[in-house]
């Protein structure tokens, strides 16, 4: 995607179009949990329990959609006119450093923590 946006900058810069992707972090959004019967209050504490385990960068949060939607805004804005060929990351400065095996180890705990959390919504997935 980054070299699809690089190209097609250099091709269409003559003509006065900018081309630049959103490289996305843990933007916590409902899709996490789509699929699992979850009642309205649960999909909400899953959600909770889900930005909660995905926080795990410097600036221990994750992001909303609304701040990618206004990273977006911001490029198509006059703001941005001398942007151009980028791939900007908003991500909250995880892809600075961290470990990968540490964020791996979190990920790979919150499904566990969702199956105890909701059991029943689980079982019921499971045909139980």
């Amino acid at each position: 995607m980054i070299s699809l946006t690089q190209s097609a900058a250099l091709e269409l810069g003559e003509s006065g179009i900018r081309v630049n992707c959103i490289c996305p972090g843990n933007i916590v959004t409902p899709i996490f949990v789509r699929g699992i019967p979850f009642s309205e209050a649960e999909e909400r504490k899953a959600l909770e329990t889900v930005a909660e385990a995905l926080s795990h960068n410097p600036l221990k949060r994750v992001g909303t959609p609304e701040e990618v939607a206004g990273l977006a805004l911001w490029l198509a804005s006059d703001d941005s006119s001398f942007v151009n060929g980028q791939a900007i990351v908003i991500d909250g400065g995880m892809t600075s450093g961290l470990n990968w095996s540490v964020m791996t180890a979190w990920s790979n705990g919150l499904y566990g923590k969702l199956v105890q959390q909701f059991p029943a919504a689980f079982a019921k997935m499971a045909g139980k």
